[in-house]
């Protein structure tokens, strides 16, 4: 596998042979940052997890070097930091199991240019590598610009495939702003219920983040909680624990369909729904 970065690494917890490790994937996650596979892609690395027959992948755009930092972390370097952040990465891919982690090391800049096609290429060989069943990135209404920049690029990578080599399904995940506003109908479920101790030390190992003054731990816990308790108004909960995704699959099987407008049709439901609530009692 070819990347365009001279600087991308690719680490393979088990050992195994890199072409092994990314050919047995079934499940891959493309995000922007360290920490944001594990934030968003928590269901991924769940359904692979001490299991033979299925494998999970993460890779990692950016190179973590405009991370926020305090306390121990407040005189690093951009440099200084970016290698804590990659040592902290591969911990929670050892800690999870992955079948391999593949860093792309590109600052948040080229990811939110538009007109980069290299980060989409290396996306392409990336995809052509693991052939995954499923693919998680962000979602298309996540308020972090270079979030949603990976989740456009995902989606034109994906395209660039024959058919036959695309995923089963493409989920576009919460991280940065949560998606219980999107319909019930139209939103995606994962219950996280299970280990929940790798859960919570997939998020705990990035201590730069936590150490520095965001408690990344307790919110992707707390989220995943509120999410199982209010959920259903009307119903006890069968999970304590729950992701929301956005099923981002139609846009990679028909190139004629706007990305623009394939989330706007989410918020305009949001809308219409909120509106007809108001109609009637108003």
């Amino acid at each position: 596998m070819k990347l365009n970065n001279k600087s991308s690494q690719i680490f393979i917890p088990s050992g195994i042979k890199n072409e092994l490790a990314l050919s047995q994937t079934t499940h891959l996650a493309i995000a922007a940052h360290q920490d944001d596979i594990e934030l968003m892609a928590l269901d991924g690395v769940l359904q692979c997890f001490a299991k033979s027959d299925k494998h999970f992948t993460g890779v990692v755009t950016a190179d973590g070097a405009g991370s926020p930092r305090n306390g121990m972390y407040k005189d690093y370097s951009d440099n200084d930091i970016k290698k804590v952040r990659i040592a902290e990465q591969k911990k929670a891919a050892v800690i999870g199991e992955y079948s391999a982690l593949v860093m792309l090391d590109y600052p948040s800049k080229e990811i939110k240019n538009s007109n980069n096609e290299k980060i989409i290429d290396d996306y392409v060989e990336i995809l052509s590598a693991t052939k995954p069943e499923y693919v998680y990135t962000h979602n298309l209404a996540d308020k972090h610009d270079t979030h949603v920049a990976v989740a456009v690029k995902v989606i034109k990578a994906i395209r660039k495939l024959n058919d036959s080599q695309k995923p089963k399904k493409v989920y576009g995940c919460e991280v940065w702003r949560d998606l219980d506003w999107v319909l019930d109908s139209q939103k995606i479920l994962f219950d996280t219920s299970s280990h929940p101790n790798i859960s919570n030390a997939l998020v705990e190992v990035f201590d730069s983040q936590i150490t520095g003054g965001k408690r990344y731990d307790l919110a992707a816990s707390g989220r995943r909680t509120a999410h199982a308790t209010y959920g259903a108004s009307h119903q006890v909960d069968n999970a304590n624990s729950v992701n929301y995704a956005i099923d981002l699959t139609p846009l990679v099987y028909d190139k004629t369909l706007d990305i623009k407008q394939y989330i706007l049709q989410y918020i305009k439901a949001f809308e219409n729904d909120v509106i007809g609530k108001l109609n009637k009692l108003v």
